[in-house]
C-alpha cells in the first residue's frame, strides 16, 4: 500500500513539475500556437482581435493573453532573450488578405474586443507602456488614435 500510494504521490509531483501548470496554460506559447489565435475572429475563444487595415479589415490575429512585446514571444524553447515575433494569420490560400503573415509589432490600424468583463489595452511601447489605446468590452476601434501603425505590446485591464 505505501509503494501505491508513493507512485501516485511522485507521479503527481512529475506532473506538477513537468506538466502544465496554471502559468504555462497561457501567455506567450498559447498567443503563438493555439488553433484560436488564427480562428475566425467572430469564433474564436481569444477575445481581443488585431487587423492589419483600418475598419477591422485585412489579415488580423486573436491575442488571448497579455503580449508584452510583440516581436519576442517565448516559443517554448529558444534561448532566453530570444524569441518568436507574433504574426498576422495568413488568411485567404490561392489570395491571401493584406498583411498575412506579416509582423504585428507596429502592423495594426484597428481592433475588437469581444470580452464580456475586460477592457483591451493596446500600448505603444513594449511593456505596456507609453500612449494606449482602450477598449471597453464589446468595443471597436476603426482606427487607432495612439498606436496606429505603432504598436508594441497589448494588455487586459479590468
Amino acid at each position: 500500500m505505501r509503494k501505491k500510494v508513493a507512485a501516485v504521490v511522485s507521479g503527481a509531483a512529475f506532473l506538477g513539475f513537468f506538466g502544465a501548470t496554471p502559468a504555462m496554460a497561457g501567455g506567450d506559447i498559447d498567443n503563438l500556437w493555439d488553433p484560436a489565435a488564427c480562428a475566425a475572429p467572430s469564433g474564436s475563444a481569444f477575445k481581443f482581435h488585431l487587423y492589419y487595415n483600418s475598419g477591422q479589415n485585412g489579415a488580423y490575429r486573436n491575442i488571448g493573453y497579455n503580449v508584452y512585446n510583440f516581436d519576442v514571444l517565448w516559443n517554448g524553447n529558444n534561448a532566453p532573450g530570444g524569441g518568436t515575433p507574433l504574426r498576422y494569420c495568413i488568411v485567404g490560400a490561392s489570395n491571401p488578405l493584406p498583411g498575412s503573415n506579416q509582423t504585428v509589432k507596429n502592423n495594426a490600424a484597428s481592433g475588437t474586443n469581444d470580452h464580456y468583463k475586460y477592457k483591451a489595452r493596446v500600448h505603444f511601447r513594449s511593456g505596456y507602456g507609453g500612449p494606449t489605446d482602450i477598449m471597453n468590452p464589446y468595443q471597436h476601434i476603426d482606427r487607432f488614435r495612439y498606436v496606429y501603425n505603432e504598436n508594441a505590446s497589448f494588455s487586459w485591464a479590468s
